[in-house]
């Protein structure tokens, strides 16, 4: 019998490792605090609640990178009493003084200024893009597996780093939505014991341009008009077509974000990638050329354009309220970080593939992604603010083993994000900031500035010096120094060009288009359709259809009879290209961690079958939320079942799945004028709820699965749904209901009810 894989091996004793350390979630995740709430106002003073088991701070780092063995609740505030920035006791906070009591407000009231001023600046400058983000902490484990290509030591086997990791949007405000059709950022800060290793990355594997310098362009494009600052957060507009048609460079990142890419299920469910070509350098000195990959443990999932739109609506903050409340039930998301490895030769090529062209991909059929360690997010930040939005990344912070290539677009982010973070937080001391703190020792001369915390010592800072006793010292490649690999630089003068190797915009396009399945080329093909036709100009479209038919003819005519516009000739003859079947989301099953699961019913059918479901919904580590017409408990006080949704709170687009307990007939409020939701059902004719009607169909139709069991049945045949169905299941229990769902949840949607035309 052959011996295992020693890369899976030791990935099975992280996964076991991370499995025990697991603690018990929230059933219900959510809660706004770590204890109920009380009617009357509380008087009694008492010190400040602690976080909730699924929350913790930034682990208590001097700003100067030493431990100080303080607990995380130091860096929170502290003490039972209101009190002054400077801690005096306040004794009224509800009135400013005044010369009487109707008299006017005085000057001298510092307790009102301070209070007042402080509020006037509590906003920073937010991220002109990636400014609506999600965030949590969590733990990385090496695999070992990465021991022969780099000497980064928390790569080695069994080393656990901490990290934080930020997601996000690109285009939108922080006030937009978390569901609109885009690109996400994927940016994790590994606080390694050599420093700060920033690994920034996206949800798509390229991007829009190939050179840093046309980024405020493609950026200022893809932004709302500057005269009426509409549309946000979308790409659906001219000025964002009329550059990327007009850059085709562009065409694969665009392509990329109009497939089920650019709206994700759930941060938990999306890959991430480092996009650029990095050079990684091991103990020998010698070289590796690599790309980053994240794969989610969870698969990769998206949501139906039409549960995209919706959610917007119903739940803007979808995505972020998905992450943290999967991390407080204990549901907690994981990754491996992986890398495709190629040889660093001269030309940084490999299978005809420029490596330092970052609209290009290597597909994984050619250069398989090795795995290489494991992340597993397990806290939730406990404030916003100070964590997630004062977080700060730059691919400058590297650590030694892994190094930069010469591709232009990471060149200029190496000085983008560095002057970007100067001007968001303040100055050049942002890594002082409690989240930003690196974990290893910091002795870097640098002093004074906007919001300098570290205290320094000694008079010289500078060297060599004397005076200091000629600290700090110069450290070598055998002390841990971080050397740059020596690169040979071309001596081919100054120019503004770029290599002919990027010059092919096409190629890849359509490998990527051929890699896709019937279902997931329709939705490419609704997702240009709908975003051309929100185009107002006729020329911006008509160039758009001329770039999609440089890469497919079936494309190109689809989207051009949405239009309702003539079909072009491609200019350039079709690429002959092998489809990467990794590139495609469907085809597989996926473990279904997290899953939620609302169960339907009104209390007066089978409520045992409920409370045996919703345990097994539980035990399964998905969530269940019960579904009824009213709020409160169901059932007797002794074995009571929670409502956590009602047929006015609940929509469709918030369940991977329904379970069908009973049919309950209209409820009190089921009428237009106090619900809307009302209106779109046949409740009146058919007896039942017309919000569970609706509810029901919308979930049929953006494929999810329904299970239903005793007179949960009558909702199916009121919803015009009958037995038989793809992914409509009757069973004899509850029990045998959720098996069958639970099975069609690994494949996430019920692929068959689509039929593409394609």
């Amino acid at each position: 019998m052959s011996e295992k894989n020693p890369v899976a091996a030791a990935a099975e004793k992280v996964v076991e490792k991370v499995q025990e350390a697991v603690r018990p979630g929230n059933e219900i995740p959510g809660a706004p605090g770590p204890e109920p709430a009380v009617i009357e106002e509380p008087t009694k003073a008492r010190e400040p609640l602690p976080p909730k088991n699924d929350q913790h701070g930034p682990d208590t780092y001097s700003p100067t990178g030493q431990p100080t063995g303080a607990p995380r609740s130091r860096m929170a505030q502290d003490g039972a009493y209101l009190t002054t920035a400077q801690g005096a006791r306040l004794y009224d906070t509800d009135h400013s003084l005044k010369a009487g009591p109707r008299g006017p407000v005085l000057l001298q009231d510092h307790h009102l200024r301070e209070k007042i001023t402080h509020f006037d600046h509590e906003r920073i400058p937010e991220r002109v893009v990636h400014a609506r983000g999600a965030a949590a902490h969590g733990v990385f484990r090496g695999y070992g597996a990465a021991a022969g290509i780099t000497k980064a030591a928390f790569l080695a086997e069994g080393v656990e780093t901490p990290v934080f990791v930020r997601f996000s949007t690109v285009l939108g405000s922080r006030g937009s939505a978390d569901t609109v059709r885009d690109t996400r950022g994927f940016a994790t800060k590994f606080y390694t014991e050599e420093g700060v290793f920033d690994l920034v990355g996206n949800n798509i594997p390229v991007f829009f341009i190939q050179d840093a310098i046309k980024f405020p362009d493609v950026i200022h494009a893809g932004k709302p008009h500057p005269d009426r600052e509409i549309p946000q957060a979308q790409s659906a507009h001219d000025t964002f077509w009329d550059f990327v048609t007009l850059h085709t460079e562009a065409t694969h990142h665009t392509l990329w974000n109009m497939s089920d890419r650019g709206i994700p299920r759930s941060y938990r469910m999306m890959e991430g990638f480092g996009v650029h070509t990095f050079r990684l350098v091991n103990s020998k000195g010698e070289t590796t050329l690599v790309k980053f990959h994240w794969k989610p443990k969870l698969g990769v999932h998206s949501l139906v354009w039409e549960e995209a739109q919706i959610t917007a609506g119903a739940d803007p903050d979808f995505h972020r309220r998905d992450l943290a409340d999967a991390i407080e039930s204990g549901a907690f998301p994981q990754w491996e970080l992986g890398v495709q490895t190629f040889p660093d030769t001269e030309d940084q090529m490999f299978a005809g593939i420029d490596l330092l062209d970052p609209t290009k991909i290597v597909p994984e059929e050619l250069a398989p992604v090795r795995p290489i360690g494991l992340m597993t997010l397990n806290a939730n930040p406990s404030n916003f603010f100070a964590e997630t939005e004062q977080v700060a990344f730059h691919l400058g912070h590297l650590v030694p083993g892994i190094d930069v290539t010469d591709d232009p677009l990471l060149q200029g982010r190496l000085f983008s994000y560095l002057d970007t973070q100067i001007s968001r937080l303040g100055g050049p001391n942002f890594g002082q900031l409690p989240i930003n703190r690196t974990h290893a020792p910091v002795n870097d001369m640098l002093r004074d500035g906007m919001h300098q915390t570290a205290v320094h010592r000694g008079v010289a800072p500078y060297r060599p010096n004397s005076l200091d006793g000629g600290c700090p010292f110069l450290a070598g490649a055998d002390t841990g120094a971080y050397i740059e690999v020596p690169a040979q630089i071309p001596a081919t003068g100054k120019i503004r060009d770029a290599a002919a190797s990027f010059d092919d915009h096409f190629t890849q396009p359509r490998l990527f288009w051929l890699s896709m399945s019937p279902t997931e080329r329709e939705h490419i093909v609704a997702a240009y359709t709908f975003e051309l036709g929100k185009c107002w100009d006729q020329a911006v479209k008509e160039r758009a259809l001329k770039v999609l038919a440089n890469i497919d003819t079936e494309l190109c005519r689809q989207v051009a009879t949405g239009l309702g516009l003539p079909v072009p000739e491609a200019s350039l003859p079709s690429a002959v290209v092998e489809p990467s079947p990794a590139l495609s989301q469907l085809g597989e099953d996926w473990p279904v961690d997290g899953r939620i699961v609302g169960i339907v019913t009104d209390g007066t059918a089978d409520l045992d079958g409920v409370r045996q479901v919703r345990r097994a919904v539980l035990d399964a580590g998905m969530v269940p939320l019960v579904i009824a017409p009213a709020g409160g408990t169901l059932g007797p006080d002794s074995d009571p079942v929670t409502v956590q949704r009602t047929f006015t709170t609940a929509r469709s687009v918030e369940f991977d799945a329904l379970l069908l307990a009973g049919a309950p007939a209209p409820a009190a409020d089921s009428y237009g004028a106090r619900d809307a939701k009302a209106a779109h059902g046949a409740g009146a004719t058919t007896g039942v709820d017309p919000r569970l009607l609706l509810m029901v169909t919308e979930a049929y139709r953006h494929g999810k699965a329904i299970g239903a069991w005793r007179d949960g049945a009558g909702v199916l045949e009121a919803a015009g749904l009958p037995a038989g169905s793809p992914g409509v299941v009757i069973g004899q229990s509850s029990s045998a209901a959720l098996d069958e769902v639970t099975a069609l949840l690994a494949g996430h949607r019920v692929w068959d009810r689509f039929t593409p035309a394609l």
